[in-house]
């Protein structure tokens, strides 16, 4: 085989050339994409509307909260949780 980069006579089964260093095959891997720049923010304000949420449900024992409400409020921290626990695996 002949090194497409300098020309030089390698080996058939070389992953690179000895002489310049160039890979013969395709990476096999592809580099990780960059994050959303949105990303970050998206989870602070998931976070904070849980925490004001957490707030007004403390309260819920001396306001009467639907319990509409409650289940709501438990769904989007069921559903953001389930959503990180997906990100972090990909």
């Amino acid at each position: 085989m002949v090194c497409s980069n300098c020309g030089t006579e390698i080996a058939d089964k070389a992953l690179v050339c000895f002489r310049c260093g160039q890979a013969t095959v395709a990476a096999v891997r592809k580099p990780a994409p960059k994050p959303s720049p949105f990303r970050g923010v998206l989870v602070f304000v998931a976070f904070l509307i849980l925490a004001a949420a957490a707030l007004f449900l403390g309260r819920a024992g001396t306001v009467d909260v639907p319990p509409a409400v409650r289940w709501a409020v438990m769904a989007v921290a069921v559903a953001l949780l389930a959503w990180r626990f997906v990100a972090r695996r990909r």
